[in-house]
């Protein structure tokens, strides 16, 4: 049976579609967004797979937390997915969401049978020079003045500059976008930054012996998208480009990216 449910458990808000008997796929947001950021995706997998969305701490509806160190996020997301009784579960981590997605193959094995990245910076260096609504929104000194006045204009405006094409953004991802502080969000994005700063994503992915998917936007304004095949070095990757499609793939081309999620997941 086809059901959705809405619930908190260790800190974390989830929303949960599909059969409950089908194959689990949980879903990470990036820095700042909600599980609201993959609706247009989850609906199109709920079909075939138990859906887990997150919302991260601090994020969507998920109450604040003493810390947002990548290692302490994956956890809690462990804990949710020990309290429903999944394992072997595809992860599939969307930006920094990525990220957690890592931490939690990297603490929990057991939990995660593969993983997905998508639009996920693989290091550092692999970070453009960013919109510059993006810096303006994200650091001092217009930070947090434009914080504390963000419309939905804004919050669309800004999520827009990230894409590569028009997209529809959704009403809910847009509403849980305003309900993260600006003091909460920088921290998410330093602990992100530290995350990856201590070690690439496809060095820690590298002697884990799980399949992984990397999805990118071969017009990704925020992280180049030729930074893709540092992913190379994880065996067995498999690198697959969007033509002409930004940051976000969930919103700018959600069935393209449903598709290449549906296959990894029946591989």
């Amino acid at each position: 049976m086809n059901v959705r449910n809405s619930t908190h458990a260790h800190g974390i808000h989830v929303v949960r579609d599909g059969p409950r008997e089908a194959p689990p796929v949980l879903l990470v947001h990036g820095s700042g967004a909600s599980g609201a950021s993959w609706g247009p995706v989850a609906g199109l997998l709920a079909g075939r797979h138990d859906v887990v969305r997150v919302d991260l701490p601090g994020c969507g509806q998920s109450p604040l937390a003493p810390s947002y160190a990548v290692p302490g996020q994956a956890a809690r997301v462990a804990a949710v997915l020990d309290g429903l009784g999944l394992r072997q579960v595809v992860v599939a981590g969307h930006s920094s969401g990525g990220y957690v997605a890592t931490s939690l193959l990297e603490q929990r094995p057991d939990l995660v049978r593969s993983l997905a990245l998508v639009s996920t910076g693989p290091s550092l260096g692999a970070l453009l020079p960013q919109p510059w609504l993006i810096r303006a929104l994200s650091a001092p000194p217009l930070g947090p003045l434009l914080w504390r006045v963000r419309s939905d204009a804004l919050i669309r405006k800004g999520i827009s500059a990230t894409t590569a094409r028009p997209v529809a953004i959704p009403d809910d991802a847009v509403a849980e976008l305003r309900n993260i502080g600006y003091r909460t969000f920088r921290e998410i994005l330093r602990e992100n930054s530290a995350y990856v700063a201590e070690r690439s994503v496809p060095a820690r992915l590298a002697g884990l012996g799980r399949p992984v998917l990397v999805v990118f936007g071969a017009a990704d304004p925020r992280w180049n998208p030729r930074s893709a095949h540092e992913y190379d070095v994880v065996p067995g990757v498999r690198v697959e480009m969007l033509p002409g499609v930004g940051h976000i793939p969930l919103f700018e081309a959600p069935e393209p990216t449903s598709e290449l999620l549906l296959r990894f997941a029946a591989a």
